[in-house]
């Protein structure tokens, strides 16, 4: 088939509608052009900037017709940066994207094609993130900069005002720098390995509105530790703990292994429901509080839990919608692989004061199967909540062995969440899938989805 486009030619097209990554999505003589910040329903004049056999990508030189649900981006750099890249459109639009994309996902992949429900949204969907996590590095005349990277590299854009960071940690993170500059102390160069200082990494309790201070250093100390403690201290009393966590590898990853506190205990805690949480710098808790609330309720409801089931939880974190099952169940056992995530699970529940809930450490294929095989615990109920990749082949068939009557299915990933829903049609009827969107103004969204056993 002969190519219908060129690179470096501009071409006039309607946008017929919009992809995973709210890209727009045009046809030229049937050949599909991908363009960044168009809204479906628009006429664009388009420069093509990319071309493969099978699809092109283009870029936005004039919007001929603009869709009623466009507006005026609220932030200087959601272009570069990436991080929401939706800013263009109304937030009641987005949510409409983003469940028509899980839609469209159903649609093509399973038997059932249950009609997903209406995104779940934010009253107000600004400044709902509880973690940020700041590199640094030199500019091009080698001075000290703190912001976020450019979409798909690591150049830092200097922090300007995000519209989705909390504003407290925005202003811990620069003043933060700006002392350490002050006090003369180097920032990482990614180029050469050298320098101390590589991520500033803030979380926040959003009820409780204590802050985290996590120092990323190349190295396991620093000059003027003393000085710098001094000044968050008094600049920032709702800073309760500052911890060094220590990361000398050539990585992407931000966190190393190993944390120092150098003021408080080395947690915060934060309030879900009616749960108290202990947080630590390797913790995984979600970051967006407000509507983690929403989604783990939505999910125990939708799994109508009773006082006669036992539930597995897994991939269960520090705990979070295990204590919020436990409320209704027998006995909930969470499995996590993340060791620090157990102990700081195991905190949780003491701090709670739940005693009908058990934590396991380990892979989840593997625990899941010593559960069932060798200590022949049988879960009524069983709720997943894996990483975006989704669940593991083995898993899925220890499941269909054992038959629960329900299982719930959390997941940040609607590809992965439909992929393995298939696997589970012929023994489970699909009942729901609820879309909440956990990441505003981004393509992000998450689900919760319940299948019933079906009835021989």
């Amino acid at each position: 088939m002969k190519v219908p486009v060129e690179k470096n030619k501009e071409y006039i097209v309607d946008i017929i509608d919009n992809g995973f990554e709210g890209e727009g999505i045009a046809k030229i003589d049937n050949f599909t052009v991908f363009i960044p910040n168009c809204i479906k329903g628009e006429k664009v004049k388009i420069l093509i900037v990319k071309v493969l056999s099978s699809h092109a990508f283009g870029k936005i030189m004039e919007i001929i017709q603009p869709s009623s649900s466009r507006v005026e981006a609220d932030c200087l750099t959601y272009k570069r940066c990436g991080g929401c890249n939706l800013r263009h459109v109304k937030y009641e639009e987005t949510l409409k994207m983003k469940r028509n994309a899980v839609q469209s996902l159903v649609n093509k992949t399973l038997k059932n094609k249950i009609k997903v429900e209406e995104t779940i949204g934010m009253e107000n969907p600004y400044n709902y993130r509880n973690k940020a996590q700041y590199p640094v590095g030199l500019d091009k005349n080698n001075n000290p900069q703190i912001g976020v990277f450019a979409s798909r590299t690591h150049d830092i854009i200097p922090i300007e005002k995000c519209m989705i960071q909390n504003l407290k940690s925005q202003e811990i993170a620069k003043s933060i720098l700006e002392f350490w500059n002050q006090i003369g102390n180097s920032v990482y160069n990614e180029k050469t390995g050298k320098g101390l200082l590589r991520h500033i990494v803030i979380k926040v309790g959003f009820k409780t509105q204590e802050f985290m201070c996590v120092l990323v250093i190349n190295g396991k100390s620093f000059p003027k530790e003393k000085e710098l403690t001094n000044f968050i201290n008094e600049k920032f009393p709702e800073v309760k703990t500052i911890v060094k966590n220590v990361n000398m590898k050539n990585t992407n990853v931000i966190l190393g292994l190993e944390n120092i506190n150098i003021f408080g205990d080395g947690y915060i805690t934060d309030i879900l429901g009616e749960y108290t949480f202990k947080i630590s710098p390797l913790s995984f808790y979600q970051v967006n509080p407000v509507q983690a609330e929403k989604l783990y309720k939505l999910g125990v409801e939708a799994a109508k839990i009773n006082k006669e089931d036992i539930v597995f939880d897994l991939y269960c974190g520090i705990g979070t919608i295990t204590l919020f099952m436990s409320k209704f169940a027998k006995k909930v056992i969470g499995v996590e692989i993340v060791k620090q995530a157990v102990e700081d699970a195991k905190e949780n529940a003491r701090i709670n004061n739940v005693k009908n809930v058990e934590f396991i450490a380990g892979d989840t294929e593997i625990v899941l199967d010593d559960l069932i095989k060798n200590k022949s615990i049988i879960p009524d109920v069983v709720m997943f909540d894996p990483p975006r990749k989704g669940l593991d082949n083995k898993s899925i068939e220890n499941i269909l062995k054992i038959k629960p009557y329900k299982v719930g299915y959390i997941s940040c990933n609607p590809a992965s969440l439909v992929r393995d829903l298939a696997k589970f049609e012929e023994t489970y009827d699909i009942v729901s899938i609820q879309p909440v969107d956990m990441f505003p103004f981004t393509t992000h969204v998450e689900c919760v989805a319940l299948m019933g056993r079906k009835e021989s």
